[in-house]
Parts: C-alpha cells; structure tokens; sequence
C-alpha cells in the first residue's frame, strides 16, 4: 500500500497541535528572513554613509563647513555625522554662552557626542534581539510539536491490532517535520546574528575612535586658542 509521505501530505494529516506549531513555525521564519534583509540594507547604507564622512572630514574641510552640511543633511546623514553634529552643536552653545574653560568645552562635547553614540547603536542593534530569540527558541518549539505529533501518532496505533512499519511512519515522519521547519527557522537566524554582531562591533568600535579622534582635535583647537574650530 503506497502512502503520499510529502511534506504537504503530512501536515495536511497531521493533528492540529502540529499543524498550528508548523505554522507558528512558518510566521517566524518569514519573520526573521524580513529582518535578516532588513539589517543587511541598514548595515551596508549605514557603513557607505559612515566611509562618505570619513572621508570627507579627514579631507581638510574645516568643521565648520562640515557642521553646516551635517545640519543641511540631518534627515539622511549616518551615524558618525550625526555624532560629530551632536559635539559640535555642545561646543558651539557653550563657546556662545562665554565659556572659555578647556575642559568644560571638552566634556560638554564630548558627553554630547557619547549620548548620540548610545542612540546610534540603539538604532544599529534593532532587531537583533528578535533574531537571537527566534534561534533559540524556535528549535524547542519544533521539539514540542515533534512530541505532540509522537505522543498523537502511538495514540492512534494503541487501537491496531498489528501495527508495521508502514503504519508507524506516516505518524512519526509528520512529527518530525516540525522539527526539521524549527531548525529551517533557527540555523539562518543564529547565522544572521552572529554576523550582523561581528558587524556591529566594528561599526561601534569605529565610532568611538572617532569621538576620541575628534575630541582630540577639539582639544588641539582650544590649546591653541582659537575662537572658533576651524580646521583639522
């Protein structure tokens, strides 16, 4: 006797227990791909936006001029603009209001700029933790499904007087797909973590380079008196 073993013949024979958990399954996998490609784009625009300014600020421009085409590009500049715009801004309204103490300028832009890096890699990380859940909640979700359907399918052959492999498997084979769409769902979430964390690392740890770097030449600028940072 020939049985139809696909997987849309399972689940369509499965009890509704595993049925409901395939789907849950399903949702969370189209889930996590969407915020997989998601963060791929947000990750690549933000490191180009990132390279874009780098470039530009270590061209000679004076920071002034970078400080008015950061305010004109405010709505689509990157994170390590909007953190040199965030110190500038500091130290310009405490030079306006007649600061002239080094270290007060120097602190002042410097916690401006360490309150914008928070909420730049608060922005960077979203999502993040959602791909961490789905890797390791999902496999346990499947493994529940997988139970469910066992404990389902030798229910059933309790009431057969002969029970054969060909009876036995249609009943576990529909069982373990739940589990085989668990790890469908948890291997490319895990995999996608690890990277975009590898990622993410280096877009922080460059990030706070340059606070230092920039500090250092904000530094430079009041050592030598100037009335207003006007080169680099």
């Amino acid at each position: 006797m020939n049985q139809d073993l696909s997987i849309v013949s399972l689940l369509l024979h499965a009890s509704w227990v595993v049925q409901a958990v395939v789907a849950l399954l399903i949702g969370i996998s189209i889930a996590s791909w969407a915020a997989i490609f998601r963060k791929i784009v947000a990750l690549k625009r933000a490191q180009q936006l990132n390279d874009e300014f780098d470039r530009g600020f270590w061209s000679g421009t004076s920071l002034n001029d970078l400080f008015a085409g950061a305010a004109q590009n405010a709505k689509t500049s990157g994170s390590m603009e909007r953190i040199f715009a965030s110190g500038m801004r500091e130290y310009q309204k405490l030079r306006e209001r007649h600061i002239s103490d080094a270290g007060t300028l120097l602190d002042g832009a410097r916690r401006a700029m360490r309150a914008s890096y928070q909420r730049e890699m608060d922005a960077i990380e979203a999502n993040l933790s959602f791909l961490a859940t789905v890797g390791s909640v999902s496999p346990y979700v499947g493994l529940f499904g997988t139970v469910w359907g066992i404990m389902h399918a030798f229910t059933g052959l309790a009431a057969m007087e002969q029970v054969t492999l060909a009876t036995v498997a249609p009943g576990i084979a529909e069982a373990l797909v739940a589990t085989a769409i668990a790890l469908f769902a948890a291997i490319p979430a895990v995999v996608a973590y690890n990277r975009f964390a590898h990622d993410i690392d280096r877009i922080a740890n460059r990030l706070e380079t340059f606070i230092e770097e920039f500090s250092n030449i904000l530094q430079r600028n009041l050592g030598a008196h100037s009335p207003s940072p006007s080169g680099h």
